[in-house]
């Protein structure tokens, strides 16, 4: 008689968050990880220098970490399970003195995590700063998508790609986030053979993945979707879900933004 056999399917998990200084939030993140246990964890806004980064507390909890910070502002990291190798900081070829890009391989997979720049206005420094970094970006991208198949950007984009990504679209119309130029640096990153995992999925209306820290918004529910996870061609068929965990949102001094998680079969 021939045994039963139970097939037992792998999925991997990797997922970004914004969290708005790290040394606030680590507890939250611990707690995070321990109930989420994804592959890869990128955090962004961690505003640490390299020296004041929690190695040891990740350590402790059982996680492999890579980060690049700078004081006050920005900074950038990658907490994973298994040791994550190829590790690079920042984008290649495009000189920047600001701390917003990590890439590593974890089991496989190009991970990249990014904050990508604010902009301020439409017609500030700060906006031609981050055309030209969206535009180095790319560069740098599609050459990291030769070398490596297997491929997920994911971070705090500071893009809402469309209309319903904005909680009043009228409003945010040509504002920051929401800009044509924004929007068509979006989609020319999707140009390069890269999908935005949530929209693979129907998804509840009104899904926001950063809530403004004043008028309430969090509680009246006017956000934006401006944190993101593409992923490459080949782990488009393999995606089975994508969401955003609002419910760290709801913590005693929470990040104004949410984790994003994208679950992969096999």
């Amino acid at each position: 008689m021939r045994a039963n056999c139970i097939e037992t399917v792998v999925m991997k998990k990797f997922a970004t968050w914004n969290v708005n200084s790290l040394a606030v939030r680590l507890p939250q993140v611990l707690d995070w990880l321990a109930a989420h246990p994804v592959d890869a964890l990128v955090l962004q806004e961690t505003k640490l220098t390299d020296d004041k980064f929690p190695t040891a507390d990740f350590g402790a909890a059982g996680w492999q970490v890579q980060w690049f910070g700078q004081k006050t502002y920005n900074g950038v990291a990658l907490i994973s399970r298994e040791p994550a190798t190829d590790v690079v900081k920042n984008i290649t070829g495009f000189a920047d003195d600001q701390a917003r890009v990590i890439a590593g391989t974890v089991g496989g997979v190009r991970v990249i995590g990014g904050y990508f720049p604010n902009g301020q206005a439409p017609d500030s420094d700060k906006f031609t700063y981050k055309m030209n970094w969206l535009t180095g970006l790319r560069g740098w991208l599609a050459e990291e998508m030769k070398r490596h198949p297997e491929l997920v950007l994911m971070g705090d984009f500071n893009i809402a790609p469309e209309d319903r990504d904005v909680y009043d679209p009228v409003a945010w119309a040509g504002q920051i986030h929401c800009t044509p130029e924004e929007r068509e640096h979006f989609q020319q990153l999707l140009g390069l053979g890269l999908t935005d995992a949530f929209r693979l999925f129907e998804q509840p209306p009104k899904s926001w993945s950063w809530w403004d820290y004043r008028n309430l918004a969090f509680r009246k529910n006017q956000g934006l979707r401006i944190d993101h996870i593409l992923v490459s061609a080949a782990l488009k068929p393999r995606v089975t879900a994508c969401e955003i965990d609002k419910l760290p949102r709801k913590n005693e001094r929470p990040s104004d933004h949410a984790p994003v998680i994208v679950t992969l079969d096999g």
